[in-house]
């Protein structure tokens, strides 16, 4: 009989070994499903088709609003797959502001193509949110409408009558009646076509009930158009448009001026200085001078008027976009100046 000093090998016990072939199975398949479900959503929601849609991408809109509009659209199959495909090809800031010509035939990529290269419909025009009318005429011009065209465009007495314009104060001009949309173009449309067409959207957009909305809030309709402008430029998040108005609306109750650096700048910028510093003397300088400014200061859209006739319920009198794009808001000044000090750091550096 022979004997060995050798150790005999634990042999692993066969429900261990079955679990773990289990597990590794499982591993795999699951790979191979999420890998199966990201590459099915990358493809066309439809068969090709002529028919197409026209798509807005604002501008500082993120790669989640982007995929929400998208799939809310129907024009892509998964908002989850769009994002990780924007991610894994690194084109997150790539992504361009315009108006599109979508199909649901395109593919994510395709889309994706198009989005980064600014292949905008050529035969729309695009007033963009938060656009001064400087900034307007000078993207009619681009364009290719010609400089008498375009001054006949932006004389409001052109449009004496328009039911948008019904509330503006006689001389005042259209700055912030000119709705941020895509209008038709051809080589027959005129540039007071173009803004006509935009004065018809406000016109729709200050319904009735918003007009009831906005009398509810104590300020008539150009006041409330006022207002929004100044939301249209401080609130970068939508989702905070609603505490921002409610801000200005509660600091004009109160007797308080504003301090609404966008007004700062707007009047800055009338009179041709672009980088003037907060403390530019101008009578829409709502650091100086108490109450609104003399106009709005830039075009609104139905987001910034829903939010100043339907203000958050909320008592807040301060606020602050922190350096990561978060709006904090508070009730006292040094609150506000605590969240200063802790949150915006780099773009309140030089204030």
């Amino acid at each position: 009989m022979r004997y060995t000093t050798r150790t005999q090998k634990r042999a692993w016990p066969k429900r261990l070994i079955i679990i773990t072939a289990v597990g590794l199975a499982l591993l795999i398949g699951s790979t191979f499903a999420v890998r199966h479900v990201y590459f099915a959503g990358l493809e066309p929601v439809s068969a090709p088709s002529q028919k197409s849609q026209l798509i807005t991408i604002e501008k500082g809109a993120s790669v989640e609003e982007i995929a929400k509009q998208l799939k809310d659209a129907r024009l892509i199959r998964s908002a989850w797959a769009f994002k990780l495909y924007v991610g894994s090809k690194e084109v997150r800031d790539a992504l361009q502001a315009g108006t599109y010509r979508l199909t649901a035939s395109q593919s994510v990529p395709e889309i994706v193509a198009q989005l980064t290269h600014g292949k905008v419909a050529t035969n729309l025009v695009t007033v963009l949110p938060g656009q001064r009318i400087d900034q307007v005429r000078d993207s009619l011009k681009n364009y290719g409408f010609q400089d008498g065209d375009i001054a006949k465009a932006f004389d409001a007495t052109t449009y004496a009558g328009h039911p948008a314009l019904v509330d503006k104060p006689a001389g005042a001009g259209l700055e912030g009646y000119l709705y941020p949309e895509s209008y038709q173009k051809d080589s027959g449309t005129t540039a007071a076509q173009i803004i006509e067409k935009s004065l018809n959207e406000m016109h729709k957009a200050l319904s009735p009930e918003l007009r009831a909305a906005l009398a509810a809030q104590g300020l008539s309709i150009y006041e409330g158009i006022i207002v929004a402008s100044i939301v249209e430029q401080e609130a970068a998040n939508p989702a905070d448009r609603a505490q921002v108005a409610q801000v200005y609306l509660k600091r004009l109750r109160v007797g308080m001026k504003l301090q609404a650096d966008p007004t700062a700048e707007y009047g800055a910028a009338l009179a041709g200085h672009i980088n003037a510093p907060l403390s530019y003397d101008s009578p829409y300088n709502t650091y100086l001078y108490p109450g609104l400014p003399p106009t709005p200061i830039s075009n609104v859209g139905i987001g910034s008027l829903q939010a100043v006739a339907k203000p958050a319920n909320t008592d807040w009198l301060y606020f602050v976009a922190g350096d990561d794009g978060t709006t904090h808001f508070t009730k006292t000044l040094p609150e506000h100046e605590a969240a200063t000090r802790q949150y915006c750091t780099k773009l309140c550096a030089g204030q």
